[in-house]
């Protein structure tokens, strides 16, 4: 086998190929435009690389490989507990348990007294830690008037730099993107955002010095795996040149925090945050940030101590048992990442610019062009689940109608803009109102299955099993079905030449408060149809909760 060699085959040979197995389909359609506006190949090439970065892929490498600033990936675990024994006991059980960075939101159901602040210092006197408070007021910071030790190492996160300077070791400049990116924020934002608070806090502290011994960046780590693997390794890239702007002689890593990201997180099918999680996590170990936070699978309403202990888990699988963390830059040389970093690169870049020109990220925010950006991204993420362009597993795909939105939510993450809320929202309403729905199914099971399926898997989305009218294979016992039927809202599911002659003549026979739709398009037909009675169609592609929305309201008004 040493000596068999397969020929190599340029990129031409490759795409000939790729013609003639998509039999018609425009070889085009195989490329992907992002949300970030970059266009994916289907197929990178050592060749493809070196036209895209030639002599500079070695200097982009070895940046990244140089700007690490720890020798891991550290598990921080943020803490909870109902009372403050409890808190307490679930800090130490995580510290026992693997958790490197004790991570705390201050905003706990318990204050902060002097007793508790005392019980705190002395766990993080021991222990490096991550703190989350609401402003420089804020009681939790009391704990540092009980350090005496200097040498403690940690991170302050807020939105504006803390004043801890005594503290040699805790970074108090949070260059934190992880609430843009709750707003919409793609990985060019949130990186060109993080330089421009950088260029914030530099100003602000009349140097850049500063800025490099007490910041750090967080980020937050989305589903989109390569991308987010690309995003981090482009910061790297991106503070080199940042720093250079400064003149910075000795160019010093920033410690790069990063979280799962609770845009895609769900209240329904909760377990499915779980997997998000993993994959969420794992980018971030690829891609090279020091320290990672798993939010648990059920942080929206009420984490548990097994939720909590499994978040913790994540991190210790990939980090102990993948054993990626034993090497050093785990993508670097791939042709695709490698591209994609060096495109982000480039555009991240030039926002950053735009915002300095427009007068730094202050003015920027406050001209109202970032807000809008932000809001027409977020608007635009949405759309693609509502339509089904990008999937979210539990919610608007692969539904469980039994699942349950739970009412009770966390008050750290109530504020988060989520994908997930306006189908949790329409399931609730649906589940209040409960209305009967059934698909008729005319024909024989091969001619309508498809459909009704489709239709079921639409309707789960909101919580609701349909009831199935069985096979109807005569136009007189359908007609006599919806005659009988104690339904609210009905759905039509036959194939296409069957629906043609159905649907009028059951639009002439349906009861006056019946709801009627029908699964597919329909085009030529679709006027006629609803002028004589027919409510609209079920068909791929149409928004659901747009579609459901409506269903809902003219089901309210019949019931009412």
């Amino acid at each position: 086998m040493k000596n068999i060699q397969f020929p190599s085959a340029s990129y031409d040979e490759w795409k000939e190929q790729a013609v003639k197995a998509l039999k018609g389909k425009p070889f085009e359609s195989l490329f992907t435009k992002t949300i970030e506006g970059v266009t994916l190949e289907p197929l990178y090439t050592e060749e493809m690389l070196a036209d895209k970065l030639g002599d500079y892929l070695e200097k982009q490498i070895s940046t990244i490989r140089s700007l690490k600033d720890s020798d891991g990936f550290k598990v921080a675990q943020q803490v909870y507990g109902e009372n403050a024994s409890q808190f307490f006991t679930l800090l130490q059980e995580s510290i026992e348990r693997g958790n490197d960075c004790i991570t705390i939101d201050s905003r706990v159901p318990f204050h902060w007294d002097e007793d508790n602040l005392s019980r705190l210092a002395n766990c993080l006197k021991e222990n490096s830690f991550k703190i989350y408070i609401e402003n420089e007021n804020d009681p939790i910071l009391g704990v540092f008037d009980k350090i005496n030790e200097p040498s403690v190492k940690g991170f302050i996160v807020s939105s504006e730099p803390t004043d801890l300077d005594t503290f040699n070791n805790v970074r108090t400049i949070a260059i934190n993107t992880v609430p843009y990116h709750h707003e919409g924020a793609t990985a060019i934002e949130e990186l060109a955002i993080s330089l421009a608070l950088a260029s914030k806090y530099a100003e602000q502290a009349g140097g850049f010095e500063h800025v490099i011994s007490k910041a750090f960046v967080n980020f937050a780590i989305d589903t989109q795996f390569f991308s987010e693997i690309a995003k981090l390794r482009a910061f790297k890239v991106l503070w080199k040149a940042f720093s250079k702007a400064f003149n910075v002689d000795r160019l010093a890593a920033v410690p790069i925090l990063a979280e799962t990201s609770l845009r895609s997180y769900t209240k329904a099918d909760p377990y499915v945050n779980l997997l998000r999680a993993g994959n969420e996590a794992f980018a971030g170990l690829i891609g090279g940030a020091d320290y990672f936070t798993v939010h648990p699978h059920d942080c929206l309403t009420k984490p548990t101590g097994k939720s909590i202990r499994i978040a913790r888990n994540v991190s210790l699988v990939l980090k102990e048992e993948s054993y990626v963390e034993n090497v050093l830059d785990a993508s670097g040389g791939s042709y695709f990442i490698e591209t994609l970093t060096a495109e982000y690169v480039e555009k991240a870049w030039e926002l950053f610019l735009d915002i300095e020109k427009a007068g730094g990220i202050d003015a920027y925010s406050q001209s109202g062009k970032l807000q809008t950006k932000l809001d027409n991204l977020f608007q635009s993420r949405l759309k693609a689940v509502e339509t089904r362009k990008h999937s979210l597993i539990g919610t608007n795909i692969y539904a469980n109608p039994a699942d349950d939105v739970l009412a009770e939510t966390n008050p750290q993450f109530a504020q988060i803009k989520r994908l997930a809320i306006t189908f949790e929202q329409l399931r609730v309403n649906y589940k209040k109102t409960e209305p009967k729905i059934a698909i008729l199914t005319y024909g024989k099971l091969k001619d309508f299955k498809p459909r009704a399926d489709f239709v079921e898997g639409f309707l789960a989305t909101v919580g609701v099993v349909p009831e199935k009218s069985g096979e109807i294979t005569s136009l007189d016992a359908a007609k006599e079905w919806l005659e009988r039927a104690d339904y609210g809202y009905v759905i039509i599911a036959a194939k296409d030449e069957d629906a043609k002659l159905l649907v009028p003549s059951l639009l002439e026979h349906k009861p006056e408060n019946l709801l009627v739709d029908v699964a597919g398009k329909f085009k030529d037909e679709r006027e006629i149809w609803l002028s004589n009675g027919l409510n609209g169609f079920i068909f791929a592609g149409q928004n659901i909760v747009e579609k459901l929305t409506e269903v809902h309201e003219s089901l309210k008004g019949v019931q009412q």
